[in-house]
């Protein structure tokens, strides 16, 4: 075993090549085997691809190949393809069971992500979902309260395009916690008044819109001024000073200062 494989760490692989890793992981783990072959339909690409991937991964001793011959992971190759893998799982099960996307969706989201998430975060992650089942003090039903309250339920979805839920339709634990905590309308504060967002009521494009912007859960906004007839509303966020439509201010709920 050379020096290379003593030394390499997951920051010096490509995403890609951390991808091949876990593919051949899971085909041996799956199959007893893996081949080029194999290795190429499960990624979807050319077989000269593979052979391309196997060859650099062989230069750093983590898989042993030799063309048209079974492809095997050195020990230090396995336990980088399990890791992947294991981060993968860890997201998907985050997606798809905290967050309610569709298992399609969230296997991809954690193909996308898996590569970038560092050992604090999976650690983290990992807490996380320890926390949910042992700590009594977790609501036993918060999961699915989240599913059936209109404001994971109708996001989740993913019905709409830009338009505004009716103000009547958050349930009724959310619009006592709202009353309580008095939470307004972005458009209904004055210039000079402040406030933290508690809600976007707004939907589709019209709603990731607002998220690209900086318009995030618990962010700082400032009114700043309101152009003649209402329109448009300056407000400040995350630093920068952003010009709304009186329409999608009304579309955000903060909690008064």
């Amino acid at each position: 075993m050379t020096d290379a494989a003593n030394t390499v760490s997951p920051s010096q692989l490509s995403s890609a090549l951390e991808d091949y890793l876990e593919t051949i992981y899971l085909l041996v783990q799956q199959n007893g085997f893996a081949r080029v072959k194999e290795i190429a339909k499960a990624r979807e690409v050319k077989a000269a691809s593979v052979s391309i991937a196997l060859r650099r991964l062989a230069e750093l001793d983590l898989v042993q190949y030799v063309r048209r011959e079974y492809v095997a992971l050195t020990p230090r190759g396995e336990q980088l393809g399990r890791r992947v893998f294991a981060r993968h799982r860890l997201l998907t099960r985050f997606f798809e069971e905290v967050l309610q996307m569709p298992a399609e969706a969230a296997g991809q989201q954690a193909c996308a992500m898996e590569h970038s998430l560092t050992d604090e975060a999976m650690n983290r992650l990992a807490s996380f979902f320890e926390f949910l089942g042992s700590c009594s003090k977790v609501p036993p039903h918060l999961l699915q309260t989240f599913r059936t309250c209109p404001i994971g339920k109708e996001q989740l979805s993913g019905k709409g395009a830009g338009v505004l839920r009716p103000l009547d339709r958050p349930c009724a634990a959310c619009r006592e916690r709202q009353e309580n905590k008095a939470v307004v309308h972005l458009s209904d504060l004055k210039p000079g008044q402040t406030g933290r967002v508690s809600q976007i009521t707004a939907q589709g494009m019209l709603r990731q819109r607002l998220l690209d912007l900086g318009i995030l859960p618990d962010a700082a906004v400032d009114l700043e001024r309101v152009g003649l007839g209402g329109d448009p509303v300056w407000i400040r966020c995350q630093g920068a000073q952003l010009a709304l439509r009186r329409t999608e201010a009304r579309s955000i709920l903060v909690v008064k200062s």
